[in-house]
C-alpha cells in the first residue's frame, strides 16, 4: 500500500466448480481469522468433504486443526516446495497476481478489498472456466 503497509489474502476456490469462494484481505491472516472464514463459508455454502492447501502458519495452526477436526473436514496439505501439487490455485493467482496486484498501488485495505471484491465477480461470472467445457 501507499502507506508501505502489506497486507495478505486468504483465497479460497472450489477445485470441481472453478469459482472463488473468498477472497481475505487483511494485514494479518491467523488461523483463528482463516477459521472463522471457513465457518462463513460453510453456513453459506455447505461443509466441503476435503480442503486442500499449502503448510503456511496460518493454515497449520491449532485454530485450523481444531476446526478440521471439529467440522469433520479432512484436510490435505500439500508437500513443501511443491506448489503444482496444488495446481488449479497456482493458476488461479497468477492472473490475480498479474492483472490487479501487480498493477495497482492501493491506498488502503479498505481499497484493496474492493478491488479484489470487483476482481472476484468477474472471475466467476464473466470469465470461463476452461475445465467446465
Amino acid at each position: 500500500m501507499t502507506d508501505g503497509r502489506r497486507f495478505r489474502i486468504l483465497t479460497v476456490v472450489d477445485d470441481c466448480a472453478r469459482g472463488c469462494l473468498a477472497l481475505v484481505a487483511d494485514t494479518s491472516l491467523s488461523g483463528a481469522r482463516v477459521a472463522r472464514e471457513l465457518d462463513r463459508l460453510v453456513a453459506e455454502r455447505g461443509k466441503p468433504r476435503m480442503v486442500v492447501s499449502d503448510n503456511g502458519s496460518q493454515l497449520t495452526s491449532n485454530a485450523i486443526l481444531t476446526w478440521a477436526d471439529q467440522s469433520r473436514v479432512a484436510w490435505h496439505y500439500i508437500a513443501p516446495g511443491k506448489p503444482m501439487q496444488n495446481a488449479f490455485i497456482e493458476s488461479f493467482n497468477a492472473p490475480r497476481r498479474d492483472e490487479l496486484l501487480n498493477e495497482t498501488l492501493f491506498t488502503s485495505l479498505a481499497q484493496a478489498r474492493v478491488a479484489l471484491r470487483c476482481w472476484r465477480a468477474d472471475y466467476n461470472d464473466a470469465r470461463p472456466h476452461s475445465q467446465l467445457g
